[in-house]
């Protein structure tokens, strides 16, 4: 099988990002984070801002909605921003081998042929050091904003699809980065892409 298509879902300060980058520079392949929001703004003509400020966010206020629609129908525009994002998403690995990060990959992608979806997680305790560390959230409130990022996350996810965020079966491969570390986790990840796809 030529092309490889890998997305990534992750808890929030499981390294997730950082084993999707490293994982695609190891197997020489493209890697979509805020790269795929450019190209869904790109294709279809709204600001990349707008992706941004709402990336894998679900807002469910009936007054935000009510005052945000966008286009013919009445489709309100978050709903734009995602189906916005899934064509790019099916654009992009319909054309190329790649790592995508979060964005209901897995699901846009379902109906695509050989697609490795992982699922990344760790320790609550320590995704939370890992974002006071790494990601410089303040130590007072990154307890708080780890849960709300998981749950803007699942939220997101369970909404326009028709799976459970971060249940095992709909993943080939589900690992905690805290048992092997970063760069451990890209090895295995790594390792069971090439029995994958028997190279």
């Amino acid at each position: 099988m030529s092309r490889k298509i890998i997305t990534i879902t992750r808890q929030y300060g499981s390294g997730g990002r950082e084993i999707g980058e490293k994982l695609a520079k190891s197997l020489g392949v493209e890697f979509y984070d805020n790269k795929l929001l450019e190209l869904a703004a790109e294709h279809s003509g709204i600001h990349k801002n707008h992706f941004e400020e709402n990336d894998e966010k679900r807002t469910n206020s009936f007054l935000y909605l009510l005052s945000t629609t966008y286009g013919q129908g009445g489709i309100p525009f978050d709903d734009t921003l995602f189906f916005a994002q899934l064509n790019a998403i099916q654009k992009i690995a319909s054309e190329q081998s790649c790592v995508i990060i979060g964005r209901c990959a897995d699901y846009a992608l379902r109906d695509f042929n050989g697609v490795i979806n992982l699922f990344i997680s760790a320790p609550f305790e320590q995704r939370v050091k890992r974002a006071i560390e790494v990601y410089g959230i303040e130590e007072r409130h990154a307890e708080n904003y780890v849960k709300r990022v998981d749950k803007q996350r699942t939220s997101y996810y369970n909404y326009y699809t028709d799976k459970r965020w971060g249940q095992p079966q709909n993943y080939q491969l589900c690992l905690d980065s805290s048992v092997l570390g970063i760069d451990g986790s890209v090895k295995l990840a790594e390792d069971f892409i090439k029995m994958y796809y028997n190279d």
